[in-house]
């Protein structure tokens, strides 16, 4: 049996002084990231030439801080220990090349802050949340969390529209024994309906939620621009502008689980092209069109769909030649972006994201055969 980590996501509903208890503790954490960074910082900057003094400088930890800060304390202190976890994290990943050097965190972006369950301090109580430093929060709590599974931590956040969220990390055993791979299906990147098929030839018709709403986003954008930065009015129009944006995130949130969900419903293996979507939306000048399907979103839910059920997600090398590939002799041809149909000196006439679709089946196939 092994530890298998699962986050649940509900909405809160914070009374006054929870919620200024709550902001209180997003701009410590964020104080004491950025302290914490700009010491990091200088050091790295003095010593950068030195990698061996650079290895056993110890950094600071929030109790530094604690002593000059007094404001400090009044906030939940594992919110504060997290914040430097993250910050170690990164570090790591930028000296393993893996990212590029940590940023510092401003108020304008996602606030959130998380803690840990230490000696009953968090539990779940008839639609009330028992929080560090908060006590009692009203919660929506749409699902069950399994009785079998335990919290290990919470993460609060605060939307750009002012709503709040708790994810909630469990940890759990279960045994996941590997599928017989019986069904498989490819799927072939479509800019204007998320993929196509392999099995249909048809398009998942992603509905295009940003585009529906985009007129009436710029309108309000526009709203926006002619009121005075930080004032009543700009505010609450700022507010109407996120919840715009939220409610399209969320929309295409919702319909992307319920595609992923029906594909691993339906299928053991599920093949794609491990594409760069920034590369694509930079180079074709589709950022909006890229941006709106969510491919990554979608991957994403795919892979851990699958994993959860023993289940497999495919990539295929992003230069395979999926398009230029007849999936009927195996010919290639070139063929220019403005052509929908594929035609093929052996007969085949297709559309060309369906012929993608079943090359894309056909290389996953054989990486499943030889792995």
């Amino acid at each position: 049996m092994a530890k298998q980590n699962k986050a649940y996501k509900f909405r809160l509903y914070p009374t006054d002084e929870q919620a200024l208890m709550i902001r209180k503790t997003f701009g410590c954490v964020r104080f004491v990231y950025n302290k914490m960074l700009a010491e990091r910082k200088e050091t790295y900057e003095n010593l950068k030439d030195d990698k061996e003094a650079l290895k056993k400088v110890k950094h600071p930890t929030p109790a530094k801080y604690k002593k000059e800060f007094a404001w400090l304390k009044e906030v939940d202190s594992l919110a504060l220990a997290n914040a430097q976890l993250n910050l170690n994290k990164a570090y790591k990943a930028f000296f393993n090349r893996n990212a590029k050097f940590p940023n510092f965190k401003s108020k304008r972006h996602n606030q959130s802050y998380t803690t840990n369950v230490v000696n009953g301090n968090i539990q779940l109580l008839d639609g009330h949340i028992k929080l560090p430093k908060l006590k009692m929060v009203k919660i929506k709590q749409h699902r069950n969390i399994p009785s079998d599974h335990t919290i290990k931590s919470c993460t609060v956040s605060m939307t750009s529209s002012g709503k709040y969220y708790i994810s909630i990390l469990t940890e759990y055993e279960k045994e996941i024994k590997s599928k017989d791979i019986e069904n498989v299906v490819g799927l072939d990147f479509a800019m204007n309906g998320l993929f196509v098929d392999s099995e249909t030839g048809k398009k998942a018709n992603y509905p295009r939620f940003y585009r529906q709403m985009i007129d009436k986003l710029a309108i309000e954008q526009r709203k926006l621009s002619r009121k005075k930065k930080g004032s009543s009015n700009w505010n609450k129009q700022r507010i109407r502008v996120a919840k715009i944006q939220e409610k399209v995130a969320n929309q295409r949130k919702n319909y992307l689980h319920h595609q992923s969900k029906a594909l691993v419903t339906s299928y053991d293996a599920v093949i794609i092209e491990d594409l760069d979507m920034k590369g694509m939306s930079q180079a074709l000048k589709f950022g909006k069109s890229v941006a709106d399907n969510g491919w990554g979103m979608f991957t994403s839910f795919l892979h851990y769909k699958l994993k959860e059920q023993g289940k497999q997600l495919v990539k295929i090398d992003k230069w395979f030649p999926s398009t230029k590939t007849c999936s009927s002799c195996g010919s290639i041809r070139e063929i220019r972006l403005s052509e929908r149909t594929y035609q093929c000196d052996c007969g085949l006439n297709l559309d060309r994201d369906y012929n993608s679709a079943l090359n894309i089946k056909k290389e996953g196939i054989r990486l499943l055969a030889t792995a």
